[in-house]
């Protein structure tokens, strides 16, 4: 079976870790990033299935300025912008991500979502006829 690529973009070092040890555990590859490389260097690195990527970055670019730049170079494959903060979810620059999850230390709502995006982006695993529970 092909597992999943997720690419976690996140300036906190220790969110990138736990979202690296249980997203791994859930049966993902997973690379982290803490959105300070070119983000299109990065996905023709990386080559993910799904990107995770947290809104508040350090420095001078935002989730939202990466979100773009994905999209401008044509990119459709699925993002789900993750903020501790829900107010960023009524921005309509979010409206260019698939989905929208706040932070939690549960990471159930963000394993769904990868699943309905992988699900919806015809991702090999359900080829084979598995199925999603969330479609």
């Amino acid at each position: 079976m092909y597992n999943a690529k997720i690419l976690v973009i996140d300036d906190e070092y220790y969110i990138r870790l736990f979202y690296f040890e249980e997203l791994q555990d859930a049966g993902y590859d997973v690379a982290t990033s803490d959105g300070s490389k070119d983000i299109i260097d990065l996905l023709q690195q990386e080559k993910p299935d799904v990107v995770i990527l947290d809104i508040k970055l350090e420095g001078n670019r935002s989730g939202f300025d990466l979100l773009r730049e994905i999209r401008r170079h044509g990119y459709e494959l699925p993002v789900i912008l993750c903020s501790s903060r829900d107010e960023f979810q009524r921005d309509l620059q979010s409206l260019a991500a698939d989905h929208f999850v706040c932070k939690s230390i549960d990471l159930t709502e963000l394993k769904e979502k990868i699943e309905l995006v992988l699900y919806k982006s015809g991702h090999p695993r359900f080829q084979s006829g598995e199925k999603c529970c969330l479609a």
